[in-house]
């Protein structure tokens, strides 16, 4: 086969390759368009919702910045001179009944963002403060069950301490236990046993609180956890708070 014959072929090699293309296309047009179209508005889509989520967050942001400036209002007392101008409460539960009403409105907004998850922790918190047991449970459990392991563990934490203060030690036991078995980045294991053994002192049961301390000390000697622990075994004598081995 010569060159020339050669060329031809692949020329109309070519030609086929590119008919089938063109051939393929044409029958498909409607079916590419359509794609086309679909994967344009997908993109639109994207890109306000991008957009609008941005929007979104900074409003959110902004709410939560207002709900936590009223959580540190300042309390004073009746009498207590007060500069002019200067927003104040009579007590820490009636500043906490406010902010909890701000932190709510924020998490019911904007809970699909950051600082509106972060708004419905600080409602069961306050909720707390303010005195409002019931609201407080409920609003921290549903934290709790989030998918955000950080933020659900400190809901938990937030509960045990509900639960000590309601009388349920049992149930706070329970969460302190969790915690352990499920440490995250905001609630180390360290820290609910450090919780655990201040239960069992409040408790009066040291020697339970003493086992706690011994294993931390064991587990993490040079950590924060550990250091506290090792203090609370072997407190200085000026101290006098701690349990003495």
């Amino acid at each position: 086969m010569d060159q020339q014959t050669r060329q031809a072929l692949k020329h109309d090699q070519f030609i086929d390759t590119a008919q089938h293309g063109l051939e393929w296309a044409d029958q498909n047009r409607r079916s590419l368009i359509m794609w086309g179209s679909i994967a344009a508005v997908v993109l639109i889509v994207a890109i306000v919702g991008g957009i609008v989520y941005k929007h979104r967050s900074e409003q959110a942001d902004n709410a939560f910045g207002n709900a936590m400036q009223t959580y540190q209002t300042p309390v004073v007392s009746p009498g207590q001179q007060v500069p002019p101008g200067v927003k104040t409460f009579p007590s820490a539960a009636e500043r906490a009944k406010e902010a909890s009403k701000q932190f709510v409105q924020v998490a019911d907004q904007y809970g699909m963002t950051s600082s509106g998850r972060l708004s419905r922790y600080f409602a069961g918190l306050t909720y707390i403060e303010a005195g409002q047991n019931a609201s407080a449970e409920s609003t921290l459990k549903q934290v709790a069950s989030g998918w955000n392991s950080d933020l659900a563990s400190l809901a938990k934490l937030g509960l045990a301490q509900l639960y000590r203060q309601t009388g349920r030690d049992a149930q706070a036991i329970e969460v302190y236990n969790d915690l352990t078995a499920h440490p995250s980045t905001s609630v180390p294991a360290g820290t609910a046993q450090l919780q655990l053994a201040d239960l069992y002192e409040a408790e009066g049961k040291p020697e339970l609180a003493k086992k706690v301390y011994a294993t931390l000390k064991d587990k993490d000697a040079k950590g924060p956890a550990g250091m506290i622990a090792a203090q609370k075994l072997n407190p200085a004598p000026a101290g006098g708070a701690g349990l003495a081995q």
